[in-house]
């Protein structure tokens, strides 16, 4: 299985066969995949390119990181792996954050806060 590299500051203008021809000088490119936005379909200025083997997404890092394409400096490197959805790095806290940041809303404080909360938004 081949490498996957991270490519950023991408711009919105770029397509897959530019990345696919500017990554294939520097090694053999087994996908291209640009990050889009799943409303809009609009891309989301970055993109994963998987190159065939190690040596080939060393190469390519080296070479086109800070290279201009379309008057912007991309950001290449190695792409790190995805973490579980819904959990943190930091300590496998959930995506709603650690616990006493969330309102309780049977403690007399959570009520305090639902009720100013409201007025205010009056």
């Amino acid at each position: 299985m081949g490498k996957r590299v991270f490519v950023g500051n991408l711009p919105f203008s770029a397509t897959e066969d530019q990345l696919n021809s500017l990554f294939s000088q520097h090694g053999e490119v087994a996908s291209v995949e640009i990050v889009k936005d799943r409303f809009t379909e609009r891309s989301r200025g970055f993109a994963f390119v998987e190159m065939a083997t190690q040596v080939d997404a060393d190469e390519a890092v080296k070479k086109l990181n800070n290279a201009e394409l379309d008057g912007r400096a991309l950001v290449v490197n190695e792409a790190r792996p995805r973490l579980e959805l819904g959990l943190r790095d930091s300590g496998g806290q959930s995506s709603r954050g650690p616990k006493s940041f969330r309102p309780n809303k049977g403690s007399r404080r959570g009520i305090r806060r639902a009720k100013r909360d409201r007025k205010a938004a009056w």
